[in-house]
This record gives C-alpha cells, structure tokens and sequence, in this order.
C-alpha cells in the first residue's frame, strides 16, 4: 500500500484522508544555492509532489520522493526541483498521481514510481524510480493523466486508453479487472481532446465539448443524477456541449465551460464544490462568483483551484495547511483570492494539501502544506501564501541525464 492510507492525485494533481506523515528524508546532497526555477510552461501536483516542464521540454519535480515518484533514480525527498532522467526535452504534457507519475515527450508516454496496480503500465506491478515506457504508446500520444492509482493516455487520434487499479471501473473497458498496460476506454476509440484521471473516476472531454465520466460514483462525481458506480463513459448531466476544460479530483469533478463558467459536482462536505453549501451534489452546480470568467479549473483532494480569463487564481474548499492561498488557514464554501495572484497566471494545480501555479513570467509559486518539500522553497514550512519554487542547478543533477 501507499505511504498515507488513501492516497489519491488527480491529472492536475491531488488527494489524501487528511492525516501526513512530518517526517523527511535526509537530503543526500548537503546545501547549496538556490535559485528560482524559470522558464515554467506547464505545471502539476500528485498528492504530496509536484512537477514543471519548461520551455524546451525538459521536466523538474520536487516533493515526496518515498516511491521514486520524481523519476530522479532515488528516493530521498526534495524540497527543491531536480531534473528528471531522460526527459531533459520535448515534454508536453505531465501528471502527478497519487504516488506515481506521468508524462508524454515526443508522443510516448512514460511513467514512473509505485507500480502496485500497474499504474506505470509496463506489463508488470515493479516500482520504477525512472521514467519507464507505458505499452504501446511509444508514439501517437498526445496526452496523459494521472490518477490515484491508474493513468489515461489521449491518443492523437483522439481515442482513450487506461492502465491501473479498476476495482471501481475507472479504466472504463467494462470490467473491475486490473490491467498491467493501457486498455481501450469503451466507445472512445475517437473524438475526445482532453481527459482527466481523479481519485477513482475518470473523464473525458469531447471534441463536441461534452463531458463523460466513468468509475466510482459514491458521492455523484460522475455527473449522471446517480450515486451507481460505472465501468463505461455516460454523459455528464447538461453538460453534452459547451465544455472547455475539465478536471476531476479526488472525490468531485470540474469543468468551465466555454461561457466562462464554472461548475462541480460530487462530494462537497468540505465546500470543494464552491456553491456556498456543503451538500454532495450528483449534478453540475454553479460555482459562486463564476457565471462567467473562468478559464482553467483543477480539482484536488479536498479543494478546488481556478484561473480566471484575466490570469487571477481563486481557490475554495478545505484550507487546513493554507492550500486556498490566501493568508489563513480558514476553509471557504466560495472562491477566494489567491495572495499575490491578481494576474499573471497561466496554469494551476490542486493537491492533496497544496496548490501551484506557473505564470506568464515563467516562474512557478506554491502554496499549502510542505511536509515533503512539496512547496520546492528549500524549506519544509507550510505557507498560506504562495512562494517561489527554486532550483539547486547542478548540486541535483542525476549522472546519468
């Protein structure tokens, strides 16, 4: 099992049971300087770490480290990035899982760390502390998203592929049955242009601009009226068209639509819904405060995060170790402003009990809990407000990249 008794991620990253381990690693490099990561495109967040890719395609993580899930050959915790072997360019696309990780360089796709439900997709349940490539998707990938303990692959002809832990359906071949490699997702063979793995669920949206998820149900988080548990996609209530992003979490989901609103479903019994209540919702709701302006969403564990079209992050939801950003400590049932992120925000991610961002001036900044290094401040401190991520060049670098 995982090192936290339910340890879960989302494509954007995220998910736990709320209890964490304050112990860390040794840092087997000593000290050094540290600088700011620059150059950020792209960002992610597992449960307890988080990933960059930068201008160029090169990945950096930074985190826990506990199976290997920074591809960096060992296992000691980083509070700062450190490069992942083999992908020093043409990364584009990344995801943190649970305790894995995820990304697609030049159309392959790659995954690393605990492998116990074959998540990593290899054709075998070994761990893996680099990145290792996932069956037959060596080329024409264009996508890839980590779960709790399984992982999705978008094809470049829009079909969806699953590998990993099914007990709950998530992989969406019809079956509860486990799989070692990618299986095809029924009836999406084609069509789909994003998708997005959760804790037990999965989504796909289409080329339509509808959105359909399949897997666990217990809480409604898979949109359809229901709390009844599906090994095949079905459409998320209203939401057959007019859909721009999506983002499923650890028990809820999201998406914006391409009005700019905003809307959840799913478990809400900690305001992660963002509609003001706490009632688990088995249909889209509105979130408060985005009828319209919305542009990126990202579901964590037990709070959600979202960049408005003027490049603003908000977030809502539990706020124990400050993953909301704004100075306390005090969950929100609505959208609140993140400290210091007005503007300027080009992607977000929510995880099990922090956030990130990369902004347009290339930088990557943090907030929430930090006891894995997970922050990537050269510090393991939680903070309420976001901080840089930093870089040790050289002083990390693996040998053999």
């Amino acid at each position: 099992m995982l090192a936290v008794a339910a340890l879960l991620c989302a494509g954007t990253g995220f998910a736990f049971d709320g209890s964490a381990p304050s112990s860390h690693g040794a840092d087997p490099f000593g000290g050094g300087p540290a600088t700011p990561l620059r150059h950020v495109v792209r960002i992610t967040t597992g449960t307890f770490h988080s990933c960059a890719s930068l201008t160029g395609g090169a990945m950096r993580c930074w985190g826990d480290n506990i199976y290997s899930q920074l591809g960096n050959g060992d296992s000691y915790e980083q509070p700062v990035a450190v490069p992942v072997i083999g992908l020093a360019s043409g990364v584009q696309s990344i995801s943190g899982g649970g305790s894995h990780t995820c990304a697609v360089a030049n159309g392959a796709a790659r995954c690393w760390a605990y492998n116990y439900f074959g998540q990593v997709g290899d054709g075998t349940d070994t761990d893996r502390d680099i990145p290792t490539p996932v069956i037959g998707l060596a080329s024409g990938t264009s996508a890839i998203s980590a779960g709790m303990n399984h992982s999705c692959a978008l094809t470049s002809t829009g079909g969806v592929k699953c590998w990993g832990a099914n007990g709950f359906g998530q992989l969406g071949d019809g079956t509860d049955t486990n799989r070692l490699s990618p299986v095809n997702v029924s009836g999406l063979s084609s069509g789909v242009q994003a998708i997005s793995a959760g804790g037990e669920h999965t989504c796909a949206l289409t080329t339509a601009g509808g959105v359909r998820c399949w897997g666990n149900n217990d809480y409604g988080q898979i949109g359809d009226g229901s709390t009844t548990q599906r090994s095949t996609p079905v459409n998320v209530s209203g939401l057959t068209s007019g859909v721009q992003a999506i983002s499923a979490g650890r028990f809820h989901t999201c998406a914006v639509l391409t009005t700019g609103a905003v809307r959840c479903w799913g478990i809400n019994e900690d305001g992660q819904l963002g509609d003001g209540s706490t009632i688990d919702r088995s249909t889209p709701v509105n979130v408060s405060g985005f009828s319209t302006g919305g542009h990126a969403v990202a579901a964590g564990a037990l709070h959600t995060c979202a960049v408005t079209t003027g490049g603003a992050a908000r977030c809502w939801g539990y706020n124990g170790w400050g993953q909301l950003g704004n100075g306390t400590t005090t969950s929100s049932l609505v959208p609140v402003n993140v400290t210091g992120l007005s503007s300027g925000v080009l992607a977000i991610a929510a995880g099990g009990s922090h956030s990130c961002a990369a902004g347009t001036d290339g930088r990557a900044r943090c907030w929430g809990g930090n006891e894995y290094g997970q922050l990537g401040d050269d510090t393991w401190n939680d903070s309420t407000t976001p901080v840089f991520v930093l870089q040790a060049d050289g002083i990390f670098a693996h040998p053999f990249e």
